[in-house]
C-alpha cells in the first residue's frame, strides 16, 4: 500500500501551529519544521485552507493559522481535505476484456474500498488534539536549523 506522505507532512506541521498560540506562522517556518520546501507547503495546505483547517492572511504579520481547535479537527477531515486517499493500490490494464483481470480488479476494488472505509472510520475518532497531547514539548528549529527533532 501506498503511504501518502502529504498527510504525514501536514500533521506534522498542524501539531507545530498548535503549539504557537494562535500566532500566525509563515510558509518558510512549516518548511523548515518538515524539512521541505515553503512551496510543498503552500500547495500541501492550499486544500487545507478551503476546508476550514487553517487559515492564512498575507502581507507583513501574516502568514498560516489553524482554522478552528484542535479538538474540532479530525484526521479524516484532513486527509479528506488534502484530496488523495491513504490507500492506493493500482489495477492491472493490460488486457482490459480478459475476465481474469476483471475479476482480480473488481475482487482489490471491493478490499481497496473496505480498507478505506475503515480507515476513515478510524480517522475520524483522531483529533489534533489527541495527537498533540501524545507529543511532549517541540523544540521549533530555525531554517538554519539542521538538527529536527521532534
Amino acid at each position: 500500500m501506498k503511504r501518502d506522505s502529504r498527510l504525514s507532512v501536514a500533521l506534522h506541521v498542524l501539531l507545530h501551529m498548535a503549539q504557537q498560540d494562535d500566532q500566525p506562522v509563515t510558509s518558510e517556518q512549516m518548511a523548515a519544521w518538515a524539512m521541505t520546501n515553503p512551496v510543498v507547503i503552500r500547495r500541501t495546505f492550499a486544500g487545507l485552507r478551503e476546508a476550514g483547517i487553517v487559515a492564512s492572511t498575507k502581507g507583513h504579520g501574516g502568514g498560516w493559522r489553524l482554522g478552528r481547535a484542535t479538538a474540532a479537527i479530525s484526521l479524516a477531515q484532513i486527509q479528506d481535505a488534502l484530496g488523495e486517499p491513504l490507500i492506493a493500490l493500482g489495477k492491472a490494464e493490460e488486457s482490459p476484456g480478459c475476465a481474469v483481470e476483471q475479476a482480480v480488479n473488481a475482487a482489490l476494488d471491493d478490499a481497496v474500498a473496505q480498507a478505506r472505509d475503515l480507515l476513515n472510520r478510524k480517522l475520524a475518532t483522531i483529533t489534533l488534539a489527541d495527537l498533540a497531547a501524545d507529543v511532549g514539548p517541540m523544540r521549533h528549529p530555525s531554517t538554519e536549523d539542521q538538527d529536527h527533532v521532534v
